[in-house]
């Protein structure tokens, strides 16, 4: 009998998760190399150990940026990246599980020094102000 093969078959497909977290480590990344750099990179992140506690997105992208700033591959990074919630009206950085089951906005921002290179937003009815109140919040997380 024939033998199916195809990408499916072989290495699996990557889950809707898996997917969501290579985007969010791209997103903030690929506007640092320089212009015409044509050249592929990857970048692979695999999880040995995990907080339960915390979401692994942020330390993969922060790990990737890592790994491309010691890398010889021309980078102008690093970036960090952060999620920011609002529990009781007040601002958390990297909430626990728990705070997020109470949040009523959540932010996962990324960027350099001088500026915010990615915002993925949700929220429930929140002003803009507050949401702009939560980037600058999470931008100065950012900076230290």
């Amino acid at each position: 009998g024939k033998i199916p093969g195809g990408f499916i078959r072989r290495e699996g497909r990557p889950t809707e998760k898996a997917i969501l977290a290579a985007r969010l480590i791209d997103r903030p990344i690929r506007p640092l190399f320089p212009q015409g750099f044509r050249n592929d990179v990857q970048v692979v992140a695999t999880i040995l150990s995990v907080d339960q506690d915390c979401s692994p997105s942020i330390t993969a992208m922060i790990g990737a940026s890592a790994a491309l700033s010691v890398s010889d591959i021309p980078f102008e990074g690093p970036i960090a990246g952060v999620i920011v919630g609002r529990v009781d009206g007040e601002y958390v950085i990297n909430p626990t599980v728990e705070q997020e089951k109470k949040t009523d906005m959540h932010l996962t921002l990324a960027g350099t020094e001088q500026a915010v290179m990615m915002v993925e937003a949700g929220a429930n009815e929140i002003s803009e102000e507050d949401i702009i109140n939560g980037i600058n919040f999470g931008h100065q997380a950012i900076k230290e």
